[in-house]
């Protein structure tokens, strides 16, 4: 299927690895040109470097006469303003703003909600919740005056189903959600603008990995054997991987979804066992 964006542009947030690298990778297989962004510099770049090989391999493949992608990154901290202003000014970047915004930025901490602070609460929601909305903000009204635009925010299933050990992320994220259903049914639904949150279950990425190696060693046990416990709770069996989350992303941002806007997309294997 022709998703019908190629040389639209596209920012996508932590996209040096994991899910955010995988909705890259989707995107720039699509012919979209990418303004990827991350904190560290060297794996952003390594990243970069990998995504204008794989744009120019699509397009050969598919026969195209039409230049590969444009891959642009941008080291910076994308929850600061100085981090914002550096992705929408990138040289080389779109001139008439971005066509599709992927937000996305790392969970804060687990613990114990009597451990926060007010500033631990603050950081979680500067990071998972108003980033992502300044991010919307500064975006949206030029996507409405051009009659196309796809913002997509990677959240966290934990808004489905909260995890006790979650909380900043509960809370920060779920403050998203109530926003983003609001603003995506306002003036701009009618404008060809789309706003949707994707909620990722457990996907097998550094972070998942970390989290693995952290329960073995609370509980004695292997690594391996937290994992398959871990897989035999999700009713698919196993753990989602980063291409496929890439592709529910692409897919929310092609133009066969115009008529998809304010939803929660799930994508965790059948983990969640509500019927809403």
């Amino acid at each position: 299927m022709d998703l019908g964006i190629a040389g639209k542009w596209a920012l996508v947030c932590g996209a040096s690895k994991g899910l955010g690298l995988g909705c890259a990778q989707a995107l720039v297989r699509e012919g979209v040109n990418l303004v990827v962004n991350a904190r560290q510099a060297g794996a952003l770049s390594a990243a970069a470097s990998d995504l204008r090989a794989m744009g120019a391999d699509a397009a050969s493949a598919r026969g195209q006469k039409d230049p590969a992608p444009l891959v642009l990154s941008v080291a910076a901290d994308i929850t600061t303003a100085e981090g914002r202003a550096a992705a929408f000014s990138v040289p080389g970047g779109p001139g008439q703003g971005f066509d599709i915004v992927v937000t996305n930025a790392g969970g804060p901490p687990p613990g114990d909600f009597r451990d926060w602070d007010r500033a631990a609460w603050l950081r979680a929601l500067d990071a998972n919740m108003l980033t992502p909305i300044e991010l919307i903000r500064a975006t949206v009204d030029g996507m409405a005056a051009r009659g196309f635009g796809r913002i997509v925010n990677i959240t966290s299933s934990a808004v489905k189903a909260p995890i006790d050990i979650l909380g900043l992320s509960n809370g920060a994220r779920s403050g998203l959600t109530g926003f983003v259903a609001g603003a995506a049914r306002s003036s701009i639904a009618g404008k060809g603008v789309t706003l949707n949150n994707l909620l990722p279950g457990k996907f097998d990425t550094d972070r998942l990995a970390a989290t693995l190696q952290a329960a073995a060693e609370r509980s004695g046990r292997a690594v391996d054997a937290v994992r398959q416990a871990q897989e035999a709770q999700i009713p698919a069996g196993r753990f989602g991987q980063p291409q496929e989350f890439g592709a529910i992303c692409a897919f929310l941002c092609s133009v066969h979804a115009g008529y998809i806007t304010g939803q929660n997309v799930l994508a965790d294997g059948g983990a969640y066992a509500g019927a809403f």
